[in-house]
């Protein structure tokens, strides 16, 4: 049995709608772990959703964060018997058959006597031309993985979690998501450390998905950057320079990736807006990672 779960924050209602109208006929049970939103998302869901308990609201009354949510949802699951969780942000719509072709090759590979840790899809958002967005740290380099066929599996260091099928018996092992990471580089983390203990994640090229990556991107000598808002910056680089500090994570990963975050500063601070603001949480960001500070920034 595959359960979705669906971490939501003040959610769209039309969006969260059209995400569980395309997982109904893919999925026989979902989960929507809502962080402490201000509007119930309960009555937002159509009556259609919540018929029969297909569809079951989770609420934590604050916001805990994407890694504590995911935890909540997939405990949720495990009480259920579920073999795999399929986890979703709420700005993400899966095609028709997305579902059935990660679990294909997920069971494929466990023929083939491979201990998957997730398998995830091709997303895209429409906002941009995205790239495939598998990726591989080769020597220093930060590699994706390209799709030549539709039928292809390339082998990744880690998924997005929005669209990733894990078997439970994988998180059995590897063990739950960062809480204290709170958002950002969640999934980074849980894929690096999945992949040290002796786990594989894979991209199905085959399988489509749209996905909102952040605010709307900012144009750059005709190429679409993605961008966040500062807060979300500070996350983003106070668990990159906290990842970077743990000894068991690899060496290259770390330096590709931190060549990557100098170049986000760089650019952020320069062409996002509010400028100052940018610059001021993303540094905010970098001293709390160095000191150690996690969680949930407060005011």
């Amino acid at each position: 049995m595959v359960v979705g779960i669906i971490v939501a924050y003040e959610p769209d209602p039309a969006g969260l709608n059209d995400l569980l109208a395309a997982l109904r006929p893919q999925l026989p049970k979902v989960f929507v772990i809502d962080n402490g939103s201000t509007r119930d998302p309960g009555p937002m869901i159509g009556p259609a959703w919540l018929a029969d308990a297909w569809c079951e609201v989770v609420h934590l009354h604050a916001n805990r964060g994407v890694a504590t949510a995911q935890n909540v949802g997939i405990a949720h699951a495990r009480a259920l018997g579920a073999a795999f969780v399929l986890l979703f942000d709420q700005d993400s719509l899966p095609a028709p058959d997305m579902v059935s072709k990660l679990c294909d090759v997920a069971e494929a590979k466990a023929r083939a006597g491979i201990a998957v840790a997730a398998v995830g899809p091709r997303y895209v958002d429409p906002r941009q031309d995205n790239p495939p967005p598998f990726i591989r740290i080769r020597g220093l380099s930060v590699e994706r993985q390209p799709c030549p066929t539709p039928h292809t599996v390339v082998e990744v260091d880690y998924l997005i979690s929005s669209g990733s099928l894990i078997p439970m018996a994988t998180l059995d092992a590897v063990g739950p998501m960062r809480d204290e990471l709170f958002i950002d580089y969640v999934d980074i983390e849980w894929g690096l450390r999945a992949g040290l203990a002796g786990f594989q994640s894979f991209g199905v090229c085959g399988a489509r998905m749209r996905h909102d990556l952040g605010e709307p991107p900012v144009e750059w000598f005709g190429r679409m950057i993605p961008l966040h808002s500062p807060l979300r910056h500070y996350y983003h680089f106070r668990n990159a320079v906290r990842l970077y500090c743990k000894s068991d994570f690899p060496v290259n990963w770390k330096l590709a990736d931190g060549w990557r975050l100098v170049l986000k500063y760089g650019f952020y601070t320069l062409f996002a807006h509010p400028r100052r603001e940018h610059w001021r949480m993303m540094s905010l960001g970098i001293v709390h990672g160095i000191m150690g500070r996690m969680g949930r920034l407060e005011p």
